[in-house]
């Protein structure tokens, strides 16, 4: 995937999962219900950027994201000090 994103510093580009659809029991969720992902993919990382790397699952703080639309893909913009955990 190219990413038309170069982040500077201590900044991540990932792109954020989809929200659910359905409950586990199989209900399909009305747009207002589904929450807003708070898991994603690192697409590409700043120059000081330590302990992440391009490939890795992260939970993050949804709070603390700029999130933007380029050539129809959605992404995030994070600061690492904000990404909470990774998931394997």
């Amino acid at each position: 995937m190219s990413v038309p994103i170069t982040p500077l510093a201590d900044y991540i580009v990932a792109v954020a999962e989809e929200a659910a659809t359905k409950t586990a029991s199989g209900l399909f969720l009305p747009e207002a219900a589904k929450e807003k992902p708070k898991t994603a993919k690192i697409v590409a990382v700043g120059k000081s950027v330590h302990e992440l790397k391009v490939g890795e699952k992260i939970i993050y703080k949804s709070y603390s994201t700029t999130e933007l639309k380029l050539s129809g893909v959605e992404y995030i913009l994070v600061k690492e000090e904000d990404v909470l955990a990774t998931v394997k």
